[in-house]
């Protein structure tokens, strides 16, 4: 008796990891379409590139798939967990996992109304930012404030700002500057909408040079889930050119 081709893939990684066994499970279909639970942990910063049009349009080209995503800033083992896949910033995904770009650069932005400045001035440099009424960010309860980071002639650095106002919800942060509650600071797509109506203008743009963006993240495995290969395959596809 021969084994399938599907079959030999399947002998050749039971001596490899457990992790890895699921896959190999997954791929005996050969070539049936992508099926199966996948699941997928995002930071809360990063969920607006992945959740609208591109989940939606994923989702209608593989009705077989079910998406489960997981928003969370907890820093943690995504294979240990149980996720097949994770989007993060470059710069914090661990070395030995794959990574895809999801955005193209992105860059932060100083934001208010045009109310608040109009009231108490426009800052013309970082360091003004501890004399200004200032809206902060933390990624969870226990976690330190996000760091305003800045860029000076080609050095980085960043600013002590002491936040009257600090929140974990980033619908919030954005709600609360709406109102005048102050100068807060993130992405610039969180803010977009708002710019572009006029409802937030920027301060100290030239502070803020742009940087590699978000990625989508996971293991290095032989033998590839179809569900996965699926994803990286749309992200690929549907993930906006450079600027």
């Amino acid at each position: 008796m021969r084994l399938t081709e599907a079959g030999n893939r399947l002998h050749e990684t039971l001596s490899q990891p457990m992790a890895e066994v699921r896959s190999a499970f997954e791929n005996v279909a050969g070539d049936a379409r992508p099926s199966g639970l996948l699941r997928i942990a995002v930071t809360s910063i990063a969920e607006q590139f992945l959740s609208g049009p591109l989940i939606a349009s994923f989702a209608e080209t593989h009705p077989g798939i079910t998406i489960d995503v997981t928003v969370t800033d907890d820093v943690f083992d995504i294979v240990a967990a149980g996720f097949d896949a994770g989007v993060r910033l470059g710069e914090v995904i661990e070395q030995d996992m794959v990574a895809v770009p999801l955005t193209k650069e992105e860059r932060e932005v100083v934001v208010a109304t045009p109310r608040y400045f109009e009231l108490h001035g426009t800052p013309r440099h970082p360091r003004e930012l501890v004399r200004h009424r200032c809206v902060g960010w933390r990624p969870s309860p226990s976690a330190a404030p996000y760091r305003w980071e800045f860029e000076e002639d080609g050095i980085p650095f960043d600013v002590a700002v002491e936040p009257q106002i600090t929140t974990n919800d980033l619908h919030l942060m954005i709600r609360t500057a709406l109102a005048g509650g102050g100068i807060t600071f993130a992405l610039e797509e969180t803010f977009r909408p708002y710019i572009v109506r006029g409802e937030l203008i920027t301060a100290l743009d030239d502070y803020l040079p742009p940087f590699p963006g978000f990625f989508l993240y996971f293991p290095n495995r032989r033998n590839m889930a179809p569900k996965l290969r699926a994803l990286i395959d749309h992200v690929r596809a549907y993930r906006p050119t450079p600027s």
